[in-house]
């Protein structure tokens, strides 16, 4: 267990008079730090608070907002509500999984790219959509997604 990790969580729960009742806020704070609910990061919270890692990874993997896997530098959130699934949510994931060469809920080899399905993005007037981070896109076609893959990539090729 990597000294850091464990001193950078033990301040995250320091901030908690009782961590066992807001555990939902320590995993928040815990995976904005790692990027995603880690095995070691379970380790570090049971160790510095007693609380079982069943009951952490059941919290963790309950609630839709935490990650047990890590994710790409570019999380990809496809929608596949009602309206982006009329018109065309399938064929923007069937693209991703061409262009990335993954499936939903992996990550690019390179660590920049992972995406998933999501139930809604609340973009419904732009569909069908999908964000990545916190930008979101619409009116996509599979050229659309194509242009926007390759703007990310040949950015990152300059850094």
């Amino acid at each position: 267990m990597s000294c850091e990790l464990k001193s950078q969580i033990k301040l995250i729960i320091e901030k908690y008079n009782n961590p066992s009742e807001s555990l939902i806020a320590v995993l928040q704070e815990v995976q904005a730090l790692v990027g995603y609910i880690s095995e070691e990061s379970v380790k570090c919270i049971t160790e510095l608070t007693g609380i079982a890692s069943s009951r952490i990874l059941g919290v963790a993997s309950f609630y839709a907002g935490f990650r047990l896997k890590p994710v790409g530098k570019y999380r990809i959130m496809v929608c596949m509500g009602t309206a982006c699934h009329v018109n065309g949510g399938e064929r923007v994931a069937d693209t991703l999984r061409r262009v990335l060469g993954i499936e939903a809920g992996d990550i690019t080899e390179d660590g920049l790219f992972s995406w998933e399905e999501v139930a809604c993005l609340g973009c419904c007037s732009i569909s069908p959509a999908m964000m990545i981070n916190d930008t979101a896109y619409g009116k996509l076609t599979s050229e659309k997604v194509v242009e926007i893959l390759e703007s990310i990539k040949k950015e990152e090729a300059t850094k």
